[in-house]
């Protein structure tokens, strides 16, 4: 299964920071934030990633390379200066992701999820997307959904986060040109159509959008 690792937001609210480098090359504690997910992932047998760019996009092939260092093969998707928004950059992505379900992760989470367990899960018959929702952040509290036996639900007192990590089938973005596009539409769309299934991690997981919680991340990691 490939993986696209979305990379290619500006990090408005990480700036001054991301202003000299982009949100998912800002380091904490020993590595990069995107080093931490690309070992993550090559330890849990993923070989292809694809890095979409946007933003000092120049930065990310002189830092990763092509990948061997990591054990791994990096392909870039670049991306004109201001990016596609999320669901637009699978768009521009889908020659280098090929016809089979693959794996999004976003650039600016740090995790413990096991990867590998995503090797096995794939998707079901009839099934776009599969979700990894976690446990609403303090700065997110209303969460974004429920899961009812498994499938993503809008409805429901118990609502999760999306963490950023899910596998998608091509087909979910098959019908739409490159353009600027988010990503929420075509997940309502996919969970209205009950297409949409989910799992829930109790790990660690943190949505590194902030300064403050850049330093915090970087303070768990030196401790």
């Amino acid at each position: 299964m490939k993986v696209i690792i979305l990379s290619a937001g500006r990090g408005e609210r990480l700036r001054p920071l991301t202003d000299q480098t982009p949100k998912p090359l800002l380091q904490a504690g020993k590595y990069r934030l995107i080093e931490y997910t690309i070992q993550s992932l090559v330890k849990a047998g993923f070989k292809e990633i694809i890095i979409n760019t946007a933003h000092l996009a120049e930065q990310f092939s002189a830092i990763l390379g092509d990948g061997h260092q990591f054990g791994t093969q990096i392909t870039y998707s670049p991306e004109a200066e201001g990016g596609l928004e999320t669901a637009g950059g699978i768009i521009n992505a889908l020659p280098l992701l090929g016809n089979d379900p693959f794996l999004v992760v976003n650039g600016d989470i740090w995790t413990d999820y096991p990867f590998e367990n995503l090797t096995t899960t794939g998707l079901a018959d009839n099934t776009l997307c599969h979700l990894v929702l976690v446990s609403n952040p303090q700065h997110h509290p209303q969460g974004d959904f429920a899961l009812s036996s498994s499938l993503i639900s809008i409805e429901g007192h118990d609502k999760y986060t999306y963490s950023g990590i899910g596998i998608y089938h091509p087909t979910m973005f098959s019908d739409y040109d490159v353009q600027r596009l988010a990503l929420k539409p075509l997940l309502l769309k996919a969970i209205e159509q009950q297409q949409a299934t989910g799992e829930i991690y109790q790990g660690n997981w943190s949505d590194i959008g902030t300064v403050e919680r850049l330093q915090e991340l970087t303070s768990q990691l030196n401790d």
